[in-house]
This record gives C-alpha cells, sequence and structure tokens, in this order.
C-alpha cells in the first residue's frame, strides 16, 4: 500500500493528501542526504530535522504553527510505516510543539449540567408543530452529545448497525479528524434507544422519505438543520449552552477529571496525544490555560 492510498483510506481530503505527501517526501530526501532510513531513523535524529524545519528562510523565521503542521504531518507518516509493517514505532509520537496560540475552552458545562439537559429533555406532551419521533431523535442526540461527546460529523457517520443495545455500547466510524472507538451506553440511554430504533426511526424516515442505514434519517446533507433546532431546545434548559463544540469539549474536559489522559485519547477518539492536551485545565489558578508537555520543542 503506497502512502497516498494509506491517506486517501484515512479519509483524508485529496488537498490534504497532497499536502502530507509532499512533507514526507522532504523527510525522505533529507534522510538519504544524511544517511538516514526512514524505517530506523531514531527520536535525537529527527530532531535534527525539526531544527533544520525551524531555518529562518528569506530573513523571516518559520512560524510554530507551520512547523507544528510539518512535525503532525511527519507522525501520520510514521503511522504509515507502522501500519505497513516498515517500523514498529513513532520516534515522535510525543513531541509537541511550543508557541501555537491555542483556542481556550471557556464557557464550559459541569457533568451535572450536561446531565441535566438529558434527563430534562422532554418527550412527552409535545405541542405541534413538534412531533414525537423529532422528540425522541433529539433525545437520543443529546444523550450521544452528553454522555459520548460526540460531534455533528460523528452524529452524521452513524448507522443502525452501529448500535448493539444487546452489550449496550456503540461503535464510531473513524473521520477525517478522529480514529473509531466503542464506548458504553449509559443505562438511562437504551429505553429511548429502543423507541427510536423500533418505532419513531421508521416514521421519520416515511415523512422524510430516506431509507438509508445511517442512524438518523436526513432530507438534506446538512445535519446541522437538526442541531441547530435541537439547540433552541436545548438552551430553554440551560441559556449557557451554545453549540455542539461546547458539549464536547464539556465532556472531554470533564472527562480528564475521572479517567487518565491515555483513557480520554480513546474516547474522545483524537489521534494525537496532544489533542486531548488541549482540554486540561489548571484547577489551581481556575484559568481555562492549556497545559504543554513530553517533549516541547522551543
Amino acid at each position: 500500500m503506497t502512502y497516498r492510498e494509506y491517506l486517501t483510506k484515512q479519509g483524508y481530503a485529496k488537498t490534504t493528501v497532497n499536502s502530507y505527501i509532499r512533507n514526507a517526501n522532504l523527510f525522505i530526501d533529507w534522510c538519504e542526504c544524511n544517511n538516514y532510513e526512514t524505517t530506523t531513523i531514531d527520536y535525537k535524529s529527527c530532531l535534527q530535522y525539526i531544527k533544520k524545519l525551524q531555518i529562518i528562510k528569506k530573513g523571516k523565521r518559520v512560524s510554530q504553527s507551520t512547523i507544528k503542521h510539518q512535525v503532525g504531518g511527519l507522525k501520520i507518516y510514521f503511522n504509515y510505516l507502522i501500519d505497513t509493517e516498515q517500523r514498529f514505532d513513532n520516534p515522535i509520537e510525543n513531541i509537541n510543539i511550543r508557541g501555537v496560540q491555542r483556542t481556550l475552552n471557556h464557557n464550559l458545562l459541569e457533568a451535572e449540567e450536561l446531565e441535566d439537559l438529558y434527563y430534562s429533555y422532554q418527550t412527552e406532551k409535545i405541542e405541534f408543530p413538534s412531533s414525537k419521533s423529532v422528540a425522541i431523535r433529539n433525545k437520543v442526540i443529546t444523550g450521544l452529545m452528553v454522555y459520548q461527546g460526540l460531534n455533528a460529523t460523528a452524529l452524521k457517520s452513524l448507522k443502525v448497525e452501529h448500535i448493539q443495545l444487546e452489550k449496550g455500547t456503540v461503535y464510531i466510524p473513524s473521520t477525517r479528524k478522529t480514529n473509531s472507538r466503542t464506548l458504553e451506553l449509559k443505562s438511562a440511554q437504551i429505553l429511548p434507544f429502543v423507541l427510536f430504533l423500533e418505532t419513531y426511526r421508521e416514521i421519520l424516515q416515511e415523512e422524510l422519505k430516506n431509507y438509508t442505514e445511517s442512524l438518523f434519517p436526513l432530507n438534506s446533507d446538512r445535519f446541522d438543520i437538526i442541531t441547530s433546532h435541537l439547540f433552541k431546545r436545548l438552551k430553554r434548559i440551560n441559556h449557557k449552552v451554545t453549540n455542539v463544540k461546547q458539549i464536547r469539549a464539556s465532556v472531554i474536559t470533564n472527562w480528564l477529571k475521572t479517567y487518565n489522559i491515555r483513557e480520554v485519547q480513546y474516547m474522545a477518539g483524537h489521534r494525537y496525544i496532544s489533542s486531548t492536551e488541549r482540554y486540561q485545565q489548571d484547577d489551581l489558578e481556575n484559568l481555562h490555560e492549556m497545559i504543554e508537555t513530553l517533549h516541547p520543542i522551543s
């Protein structure tokens, strides 16, 4: 399997595939010029290459965000070598680039507030023009957001076969940015799921004339049609609620208070530990600041 085939299989966009291949070719050329093999090069030698990337070009220093992008692409190249059994480790897996501006997580919801969104979502005494089928669907979606931390892309990717009620699990397929994973459903999620799968999903299929295997039938490719309506309801329960991204950030941040970072990385579907680290909080000062660890490159 070629590197291009690997990237395409992982679901990367064509432009991203071309960018990663260019980065990999630059690294391969550098290795050849310095008598290194990509299949055996070690961490220390890789640092030489990364420092070389930081050399000032045309009087300007290469930005840290550019370096971060190039190192991220190199990590993926090493993962390709591992998956194709050309090497057995990723020597730069734990390298993190300092100095890249990160978006801090503000206005997060506590675990109790997230759970209240689910329990308070009304599925009885539904008034026109709302319907029982839509209410049940929205409660199921709310549960997947507040308990499993799913974003709109993950929700849209779900199919009926991914829900294993007898095992109490949901399988989340990989996307262009996240890994696949299997997560447990909470006991409170089971009954709405049963109602939805056995009765109300079929009603929605009839109404929308959509008979695909997608878990949530749509009448277009835009999942935000569902979420925009849903969040109007959720804001009535808690005025602090803003969007799917806020819910997911809150869930991951709360997970980090209970589970170790590697467990959270899996649960969130993050491909790199650095993605999970962005959600760590400095509890001592109660500030939303990022904790940068491991092997930072200045």
